[in-house]
Parts: C-alpha cells; sequence; structure tokens
C-alpha cells in the first residue's frame, strides 16, 4: 500500500473517530450550529453509523441537503439526573409547566413551516385548556410567558424553529411582542428517540395521569407560580388515567432483543449476545463512569468473557476513547473532551467548582459526610473568597451550594446518596472514580484563582482576566442529550 493509501487510511480513521464522538456529545449536530462537526459526520456517515449499529443498536439518520445528523440514543432506563435545562445562567432544569410546554408547543409547529410567537402561544394555551390533565397555560401571566420561551428557546437550539423577525425573549416582556418563526417539521418529527411511537401504547380517550412521573424540583424564581396545585388538576371524569413511567417503559421496549434481559431468557443466543453487547457498550458510551455493583450478573459474565472483553476493547479503540478498567468499574476516557456534553471541573459552575473541593472532605470520610456537614464547608469556602458566587449569598446560601455541588458529583459518578436519611440528614459518599482527583492540586488552586479572579473583577479589582476555558486533565464523558 502506497504512503497516500495508508495516510487516507489513517485520516479516515481519525475522522470516524471524531464523528463518533462528537454525536455522542451532540447527539443532533446541524450546519449551521456546528458546520466543521457536521462536516465530519457527512463526510463519514458510512462507517459511523455502521460503528453506533454494530456495537450500540442504535440508529444515525443523516440529511446532507437539509443540514442535519440525528443519533438515536436508545436508554432502556430514562436518567432523570440529565434535565432538559432553561436557556438562562442558572442552567436550571425544566419543570412540569415548561415539559408540557415544550410538547405542547412542539405538537402545535407541525400545522405548518410559518408561525408566529402570538399565534402559537394562543395554539398552546387552547390545548392545555382541552385536556383537563395538564396546567393551563394563561398567556396574560409573565410567569406562564417565561415558561413558553424557555420551551420555544429549546426548540430553537434543536434547529425545529428559527426566528425570521423579531426575538423571542421579547414575549417574556409583553405578549403582545411580534415574532416570525419558520418551522423545519422534517427535523422535528426527528427528536423523538423511541422505538415505539406514543400514539401505538396510549388508547384513544385515555389520558397521562397528573404529576406521574414528575421528579422533585427546587423551585426557582421563573418557576410558573403553583405549579405544584395545577399537577394534581383531576382530568375530565370519562378519561383514563395511564401512568407516564408506565408509557415510557411501553416506548422503550426494542423487540428485537425479545426477552433477553430477563434472568432466565428464551431467545436464542445469538440474541442474547446482541443485546449483551449492545446494552454494555451502551452504558460505557452513555455514562460517566460504570461501576460493577450498576450490571447485572449476565452482564459481568459477558465482560469476563474473551469475546466480551475484545468487543468492548475494539469498540473503545475505533471511537478514540482510552478504556480503563478498574477493580470497581470500566470508564471509557475521551482525550479530547468532545464525547460529552457536560464537563467536570469546569471553570464556569460555582457548583463544579465547589464540589471539586468538597471531594477532598468525602474521601477523607469513608463512613459519608450530611448536607449539613456538607454545608459548613461549603460556607468556609464562600468566607474565603467573600465575593465569588454571588448566587449563593443568601441565607441558605452555604446550603445550597453544597447540595448543588452534590448534585453535580452524583451526575458525573463521584459521589452517592445513602437511602434512608432525607434533608439536611442525607447522607453523601464519595465513590471509586472520586479518586481520579485525588492529585489535582494544581486543578484545585487553578479554579480557586479563576474563583477568585471573577470574585475581583466582579467587584473591579481587575479589568480582565485570562483564558481559563481548559479543562482539568481528561473529561469524563457525560452523556449526550436526549
Amino acid at each position: 500500500m502506497s504512503s497516500s493509501a495508508n495516510q487516507h487510511v489513517q485520516d479516515e480513521r481519525v475522522d470516524v473517530a471524531r464523528g463518533i464522538r462528537l454525536l455522542l456529545g451532540s447527539p443532533l449536530l446541524t450546519a449551521a450550529g456546528r458546520p466543521d462537526a457536521f462536516a465530519v459526520v457527512r463526510r463519514r456517515r458510512r462507517p459511523i453509523a455502521d460503528w453506533f449499529d454494530y456495537f450500540c443498536g442504535w440508529q444515525l439518520v443523516v440529511e446532507p441537503r437539509a443540514g442535519y445528523a440525528r443519533l438515536v440514543k436508545i436508554r432502556s432506563e430514562p436518567d432523570p439526573s440529565r434535565p432538559a435545562r432553561r436557556p438562562r445562567s442558572t442552567r436550571a432544569p425544566f419543570d412540569r409547566s415548561r415539559y408540557v410546554l415544550f410538547c405542547v408547543v412542539a405538537a402545535e409547529l407541525m400545522a405548518g413551516p410559518v408561525t408566529t410567537i402570538g399565534l402559537l402561544a394562543d395554539r398552546a394555551a387552547s390545548a392545555c385548556a382541552a385536556d383537563g390533565a395538564l396546567p393551563p397555560f394563561d398567556t396574560a401571566s409573565r410567569a406562564g410567558r417565561m415558561a413558553f420561551v424557555d420551551a420555544l428557546k429549546f426548540l430553537e437550539s434543536l434547529g425545529v424553529v428559527s426566528a425570521v423577525d423579531g426575538v423571542t425573549e421579547a414575549y417574556v416582556q409583553s405578549e403582545d411582542a411580534k415574532v416570525l418563526y419558520r418551522v423545519d417539521t422534517t427535523r422535528l418529527v426527528r427528536l423523538l428517540a423511541a422505538p415505539v411511537a406514543p400514539s401505538r401504547v396510549v388508547t384513544a380517550g385515555a389520558s397521562v395521569a397528573p404529576g406521574a412521573g414528575d421528579a422533585p424540583a427546587t423551585p426557582t424564581a421563573d418557576d410558573t407560580p403553583d405549579d405544584a396545585g395545577k399537577a394534581g388538576a383531576a382530568p375530565p371524569p370519562n378519561q383514563e388515567l395511564i401512568d407516564i413511567d408506565v408509557l415510557i417503559a411501553d416506548m422503550l421496549v426494542e423487540t428485537r432483543y425479545g426477552d433477553a434481559a430477563a434472568e432466565a431468557p428464551t431467545v436464542s443466543d445469538s440474541r442474547r449476545n446482541l443485546w449483551l453487547r449492545h446494552s454494555v457498550i451502551r452504558r460505557l458510551v452513555d455514562d460517566p463512569v460504570v461501576y460493577r455493583w450498576q450490571l447485572s450478573a449476565a452482564q459481568l459474565a459477558y465482560l469476563a468473557t474473551p469475546t466480551g472483553r475484545t468487543m468492548v476493547r475494539r469498540a473503545a479503540e475505533l471511537a478514540g476513547f482510552e478504556l480503563e478498567e478498574r477493580a470497581e468499574g470500566y470508564l471509557f476516557v475521551d482525550p479530547d473532551g468532545i464525547a460529552t456534553d457536560s464537563r467536570f471541573p469546569d471553570d464556569a459552575s460555582s457548583a463544579k467548582i465547589a464540589g471539586l473541593m468538597l471531594l477532598d472532605a468525602l474521601r477523607a470520610a469513608p463512613a459519608g459526610l450530611t448536607i449539613e456537614q456538607l454545608a459548613i464547608e461549603a460556607g468556609r469556602i464562600l468566607a474565603g473568597l467573600p465575593s465569588w458566587a454571588k448566587s449563593y449569598r443568601s441565607e441558605e446560601g452555604a446550603h445550597r451550594l453544597a447540595r448543588d455541588a452534590v448534585t453535580e458529583l452524583r451526575m458525573f459518578g463521584l459521589a452517592a446518596l445513602d437511602t434512608g436519611h432525607t434533608g439536611a440528614s442525607a447522607v453523601v459518599r464519595a465513590l471509586p472514580a472520586a479518586a481520579r482527583y485525588r492529585d489535582h492540586r494544581e486543578d484545585r488552586s487553578r479554579l480557586t484563582d479563576v474563583a477568585s479572579s471573577a470574585a475581583k473583577a466582579a467587584t473591579g479589582d481587575v479589568t480582565a482576566t485570562g483564558d481559563v476555558s481548559g479543562g482539568a486533565e481528561r473529561d469524563v464523558a457525560s452523556g449526550g442529550q436526549a
């Protein structure tokens, strides 16, 4: 083989690995939003699609003319730790009203290729009013308009709608705001990543049980008032109630595996091995870390076989990951940090900076620490940087910072919350992956400097700060968005 041919093969291998990791970090890539990333996926779409199909059982749809690539990621168990987030500086998770409006607005957008924000809001309000199981949407309420804008901005970020004239945020201030949108209905129908359509699992006349499946959320300043009360509204008496958890489980059934996940499966060995390969590698590419106790006995047995080990190593190699295997579990490390939609540590997040600092205290306490104890430690951090983390300077700021830091640590598989305790007495333990940060004194020092510089900048003590965008060492893949 000539040197030019060798170079071509090497270039393709690099592109394929990069394309795989780009899609894991952003399952919906657009030519308009990320032209360079989309170009890689478009150019190498066939081998990239083959990798996802063989190792994960996921479908990749690339539409060069429409300018998007959609990786249809499927998880057998939805992960509530990765919610949709509001397009604001707080990045607060969606509450029930925002999820409802997201779904209602998405349905109303199917009406045509062009719409206005006023027309869309009126249709959403009518749809909510027509279904007693949905919380009402009042366009005269500023909080309601804010929730509506959050849902619409999220759809904008996915490339489903684009503002042709006007600015979406203007609707928060006035329901008379004028915004014209172009709608991409083709891309809209690609958003749902489920092997079974909702229409095939919901019977006619049925209604989703109010509040079912809702995760508790900490209220924020822009939450819709009385959400909790609205969520409990009774449905019409002649409607059948459906548990949302059951609905989602039915939508995620993949018939090709049969009962392969059962303790005593009746499917053939080939179907069983197909499920084992897909289920194990899905976890490895979609979760920050996979602990052995999180896997079934069959999955652990598969990883102990020569075939299983070869498959996992081959998948990592082709995708450009480095496989770390420890007594406690497995980890796919992305040296370039592109396979993740969230990073740890992160200089821009007060909660993540605090989380890294709190890891020292957690690792020094094998039995764990209570939220109250972590709040005391968070208070010390705040006291040491009096002008940093302005949003945590309220009376309960240290407790909120500790809770938010623990949320980040749990999301990245670095800490766990023991069951059996609630509130301030809840016990948090460091998990084995936290040992990756035991020698990150340089990171701690740098992040402390970042926080200090940000605090000084906020008070006018400095005029500028250096580039601190680089993360610490290697980022752990935290899984892409839905």
